[in-house]
């Protein structure tokens, strides 16, 4: 990747009720304090980072499709729900020049059988999943190379 100025962060479907949501699963942290450390780890690495949720499977195409022309030097995204079966979703991956992890804050290899599929994984430069807020921090570090 080249030297990257700025890395946009998508939040899929339900992830707005982090701390709420099956803590068991997905951990006590909200939404706002994992953009925070999303943003303190980027700072840390020399980049920006900037953070977005939509539970609406349009608006993330959108944003995945504006993301170059508006500086960003790759995407880390956990699709949510959307992984397993949209096919929108992946192909608006396929269809941008700007690298892409896909992150899942829970190990969906080792939940139901539904959840270890994902369309994205193909057309994604990688997949990080099971690592908690760190599945974030460690999509960012792939993205820059570390």
């Amino acid at each position: 990747m080249a030297k990257a100025r700025a890395i946009l962060v998508l939040h899929g479907p339900n992830l707005n009720l982090l701390g709420t949501r099956e803590p068991d699963v997905y951990g006590r942290s909200t939404l706002a304090e994992l953009d925070r450390a999303i943003e303190r780890h980027a700072r840390s690495r020399g980049v920006r980072a900037e953070c977005r949720q939509s539970n609406s499977e349009g608006q993330l195409i959108d944003w995945l499709q504006a993301a170059e022309r508006q500086g960003f030097a790759g995407v880390v995204m956990n699709p949510g729900a959307l992984t397993h079966y949209s096919i929108a979703l992946r192909d608006a991956v396929a269809s941008i020049r700007l690298p892409v992890v896909e992150v899942h804050l829970s190990n969906v290899h080792g939940r139901e059988e539904f959840r270890r599929h994902s369309v994205i994984a193909p057309v994604a430069r990688g997949q990080i999943s099971g690592f908690g807020a760190a599945s974030y921090l460690l999509g960012i570090d792939a993205l820059l190379g570390r």
